[in-house]
């Protein structure tokens, strides 16, 4: 760790001899063999894994955590993202550092807090930020002084990987490209990336973009080097008039990433274009087809697509109220039973959920955050088989719910869903012609079914056990057979 650390925290992060020398010394090391392109088969075993989870925790925590919400004792708004505190307030980022640093002061034991909490709730993996975009590293980084190890004497990136691996949970990296502290960071080489200082002038004159790519690749090289094997690199994020190649060296960023990490997983937010599955910047601005080459998911944020998108591999992140950051100003929390069904729409369309919390400067997790998951987690341990390993319904949606399936050559089980049991206490739906073995309420309970012509007529409850969701386990014969037009009385 390195001494002395205020004296220079408000210093920009390293010089390009320094970034450098640091990168000369990760190439001296043992290399790893170039990864190579990926054949259909096993870019579907490295993605199996994650397509199984379904479920996910988001993190969003840093120096904005300990601001709450606040500036110079007002709040800076009561409602939207509180990571964007200093873009939102238009602080430059000494007086941002001078604010926020003193008040982000992380407890001991705090990562424990977070992974226990995750699997408690069902969750497979965690992605947290290492960096947002106010610049500040979450790692001991050897790239410049704005990071925990300098600031702090600590490596809480470290603290918390430990901590998910204890819990046997898959270990992800939030790290943006954009970067509000680097003084060599160009920010007007964009009209649509946010900075606080945007329409400004370059504070310290002439700014080369160069330098702070080679920062950028310096410090992603760190986080995918020294903690061990790293699952998922979620990356934040481009603009349709600065992307890619032209704004991170995103080609060369990737293929690091992958020879340091052969079966990591990125998502596509290196680029914005319609091949990378982008049609827009709004959250709702993506479209359901991906190449590869940018990325192995798709991510639509704040927003569940209206229909399964077959083929391709896709994630909603997701806020608990309406911030990823932690305010004290926002109180519009979601209730367990929207996240609970959210969670089941999106795994009944074949995608995860990745939902946030955002802990308070010292760590510690809202109560509200706390007692949503624990929620979660008591319906996980009912009805978890009908999330995890699940793949999307394969007949349309049912005005009473949701379905996910799982298939093998033997049988077919549809997990049914029940949001709104009808007054008659009949489900019906259509679409499948197959056998009925035998139906089950999970969690225990009996419950009967039927086949007429293609529609299928459950028995459910009297009183569904859950008022969330209670779910059906219809087991039918062989894979799945759907009704022809012939078949239609």
């Amino acid at each position: 760790m390195k001494a002395n650390p205020y004296a220079r925290f408000i210093q920009i992060c390293g010089t390009t001899a320094l970034l450098l020398a640091v990168h000369g010394n990760f190439m001296s090391a043992a290399e790893p063999p170039p990864w190579k392109p990926e054949t259909p088969v096993a870019h579907d075993a490295r993605m199996k894994w994650w397509r199984e989870a379904r479920f996910g925790m988001f993190v969003h925590w840093g120096l904005y955590s300990g601001l709450a919400g606040t500036w110079e004792g007002k709040p800076a708004c009561t409602s939207g993202g509180m990571e964007w505190i200093e873009e939102t307030v238009k602080a430059d980022t000494d007086t941002y550092a001078r604010a926020a640093i003193p008040r982000f002061k992380p407890k001991p034991g705090f990562a424990r807090e977070w992974a226990r909490l995750a699997k408690e709730a069902g969750c497979s993996y965690m992605v947290f930020t290492t960096k947002h975009h106010e610049g500040f590293a979450l790692h001991d980084s050897q790239v410049g002084d704005f990071n925990a190890g300098s600031i702090l004497h600590r490596d809480l990136v470290k603290e918390i990987v430990t901590a998910l691996r204890a819990e046997g949970l898959r270990v992800g990296f939030y790290h943006s490209v954009i970067d509000w502290h680097h003084d060599q960071y160009a920010y007007a080489l964009s009209k649509q990336l946010p900075h606080p200082l945007k329409g400004k002038s370059y504070p310290n004159g002439t700014r080369d973009h160069s330098r702070y790519l080679q920062y950028l690749h310096a410090q992603a090289e760190e986080l995918v080097t020294h903690y061990g094997r790293v699952d998922v690199l979620w990356w934040d994020y481009s603009a349709q008039d600065f992307q890619g190649d032209e704004a991170w060296h995103a080609t060369e960023l990737m293929a690091m990433v992958r020879k340091r990490q052969p079966a990591i997983i990125m998502n596509n937010r290196l680029y914005c274009t319609p091949e990378a599955g982008w049609r827009s910047m709004g959250t709702d601005g993506f479209v359901g087809t991906l190449d590869w080459r940018y990325g192995d998911f798709i991510t639509p944020e704040q927003h569940i697509p209206d229909t399964r998108m077959p083929g391709i591999h896709w994630e909603t992140c997701m806020t608990m109220n309406t911030t990823w950051g932690y305010s004290e100003h926002d109180h519009a929390w979601k209730s367990s039973e929207t996240l609970i069904r959210n969670l089941v729409d999106v795994a009944s369309k074949g995608g995860n959920y990745l939902l946030n919390i955002g802990p308070k400067g010292d760590g510690t997790v809202p109560q509200e955050s706390i007692e949503a998951m624990q929620a979660i987690g008591a319906w996980m341990k009912v009805d978890r088989e009908s999330i995890v390993g699940t793949t999307a319904s394969p007949v349309a949606k049912p005005a009473w719910g949701r379905i996910t399936a799982r298939e093998s050559k033997r049988d077919t089980t549809l997990n049914l869903h029940v949001f709104d049991c009808p007054k008659s206490g009949l489900l019906n739906f259509e679409g499948v012609t197959n056998n009925i073995r035998k139906v089950a309420l999970l969690g225990g309970g009996k419950v009967q079914a039927e086949s007429r012509i293609g529609v299928i007529i459950i028995t459910g409850p009297p009183s569904p056990p859950d008022p969330a969701d209670t779910v059906l386990k219809l087991t039918l014969a062989g894979t799945l057979v759907r009704q022809t037009h012939a078949d239609k009385p």
